[in-house]
């Protein structure tokens, strides 16, 4: 059990109604007058929302342990998505909607954290830093890599990034999952 008055940053709990909230920012307050609350904003973990909500103090909410497990992803079949438990050899379908936006830089046999409450799967974490290859851009000209300048590539994954001019087919490039950002060549 957790009340609301040891709340702290990263706190994960089940507030009652089967929805499982962290808690990103808190504030105990304790006014002149009346009785001190605590007030908090709280990310849905499930959905995503952010809810800003007061507590008494004294308010008792069960623990939520989000399980977070290590999966490699093996292929598509339509609208699902196989993950295979890699102590336990046991494939695992997952629904296209359960899937990120940032997963279109995942390409098979790439590991993957599969996110959990109480055996629900809510949510894939793919790595943070993917190594892919250029399968289709512009070629780049000589005199032109002094600038800022980006163009549109096609990775083998079929995700399309922003890319600098001197970057040609072929390249194997390191980009960032969680923003879509090239960061190097690999």
């Amino acid at each position: 059990m957790v009340v609301a008055g040891d709340f702290k940053n990263g706190i994960t709990f089940d507030m009652g109604d089967g929805t499982v909230w962290q808690v990103v920012e808190f504030q105990h307050v304790k006014p002149g007058k009346g009785a001190a609350f605590v007030r908090t904003k709280m990310k849905n973990v499930i959905t995503g929302g952010i809810v800003e909500r007061t507590f008494n103090p004294t308010d008792k909410f069960e623990n939520a342990y989000i399980e977070r497990k290590d999966m490699q992803y093996s292929y598509s079949d339509g609208d699902l998505f196989y993950f295979m438990d890699t102590e336990s050899f046991e494939m695992m379908p997952l629904e296209k909607d359960k899937l990120p936006d940032n997963f279109k830089f995942v390409k098979e046999e790439m590991m993957c954290k599969i996110v959990s409450y109480k055996g629900n799967v809510f949510g894939v974490e793919p790595p943070t830093f993917v190594e892919l290859a250029v399968t289709k851009t512009d070629p780049g000209f000589a005199g032109n890599t002094a600038t800022n300048t980006l163009k549109p590539a096609i990775l083998e994954t079929g995700a399309e990034i922003k890319v600098p001019l001197f970057i040609n087919e072929g390249d194997v490039l390191k980009i960032d999952t969680r923003t879509g950002e090239y960061l190097s060549r690999a």
